[in-house]
């Protein structure tokens, strides 16, 4: 069966060492390169041909004649691909598509949502992620259709984790690291200890340029270098001294001044992967997900890493301020996570009740 129509995204062929632009048009694979070798000039070249080739959801008209797979299309060529994650967007069209595509936008209600989730059988926050994308299309596409957009269902959300890694699962986890094959052996134990000593997120490590680090200060800067700046906050800090060992290793085998801290070969690693869920049979995606399953350690992702180190700044009796300012927090609401894990959570309350005649 031929692949649907689908917007472009960049991909890295390894063999012509170069960035690629791809797209599905009439069941077909199209390929076009950029020439570039670093992620964001490669950004800037998509962005542009996207730019040159936008095409529209024709109309106004009413919700029964529009399909939503030309909603999906309209939204991942001129929104999706100019946000601060096109990729994600991308693989959530791609999720929402076999069942969407076919429908009109007045076919949108609670049992065609209900429908997905059950169809997809993914975890309740995979699916909630797919269905944002079908809302945010829809709300984009909104000045195109002659009626309201209708809501989208979502299923309840998750409970959150409070899953966080003990000294001992942190040193198994490097080991296991330290073992793997040649090539994600010089870049895997970087990220991890990247990650919970700086509680950043993946997307900021994996982004990381020697031009953001300075080794004589000591300080670390994940603010993206191009100045977007969005919700999900990017730190400046000082860097811990068991860290700074590492970042001198790694700074001698840098490829160039400017490039990336977590490379392989010079190339950036564009995913570090998942984790393994515990099942013998289970898929392990990506390097991280297979030194989990080395180590025997289940439940956790690469996001993991960055709760690992707010707990422990926590149990160590931080102040809740100075973590969210660690972590990138722009939402003192967010930390609080993190104050059940203080040794002297709720302590002034309980005094004054002890003190209670």
């Amino acid at each position: 069966m031929p692949r649907r129509n689908t917007g472009p995204r960049l991909r890295w062929i390894d063999r012509r060492q170069t960035f690629y632009i791809v797209w599905y048009e009439r069941g077909r694979e199209r390929l076009r390169a950029t020439g570039e070798t670093d992620k964001l000039r490669a950004e800037e070249a998509l962005a542009t041909f996207i730019r040159d080739n936008r095409r529209q959801v024709s109309g106004p008209r009413p919700a029964f004649e529009v399909t939503l797979g030309e909603v999906l299309d309209y939204y991942g060529k001129n929104k999706g691909a100019f946000a601060m994650d096109p990729a994600r967007i991308g693989y959530a069209i791609d999720a929402l598509e076999p069942f969407w595509a076919s429908l009109r936008v007045s076919e949108v209600n609670d049992l065609t949502c209900a429908a997905y989730v059950a169809q997809r059988g993914r975890a309740p926050a995979t699916v909630r992620r797919e269905l944002t994308t079908l809302r945010a299309a829809l709300n984009y596409a909104n000045g195109r259709i002659t009626d309201r957009s209708p809501p989208v269902t979502m299923p309840p959300a998750p409970k959150g984790k409070d899953r966080w890694l003990t000294h001992g699962e942190v040193a198994r986890l490097l080991n296991a690291a330290r073992t793997s094959r040649s090539d994600v052996r010089l870049y895997l134990p970087l990220f991890i200890v990247l990650g919970f000593y700086t509680g950043a997120r993946k997307e900021a490590i994996l982004s990381l340029r020697w031009s953001q680090v300075n080794l004589e200060t000591r300080r670390i800067n994940f603010a993206r270098e191009d100045g977007r700046v969005t919700s999900k906050g990017r730190a400046h800090n000082q860097i811990p001294q068991r860290l700074m060992t590492f970042l001198r290793l790694a700074h001698r085998r840098r490829y160039s001044d400017i490039g990336y801290v977590i490379h392989d070969k010079g190339k950036p690693v564009l995913d570090i992967g998942g984790a393994w869920n515990g099942d013998p049979e289970g898929f392990v995606q990506g390097s991280f997900g297979r030194a989990c399953k080395r180590a025997g350690i289940v439940g956790v992702t690469p996001h993991t890493l960055r709760h690992t180190c707010g707990t422990w700044m926590a149990q160590q009796g931080v102040p809740l301020r100075d973590i969210g300012a660690i972590l990138g927090h722009s939402d003192e609401r967010t930390t609080l996570l993190y104050a059940h894990h203080h040794p002297d959570y709720q302590g002034t309350a309980v005094r004054a009740l002890d003190r209670r005649r």
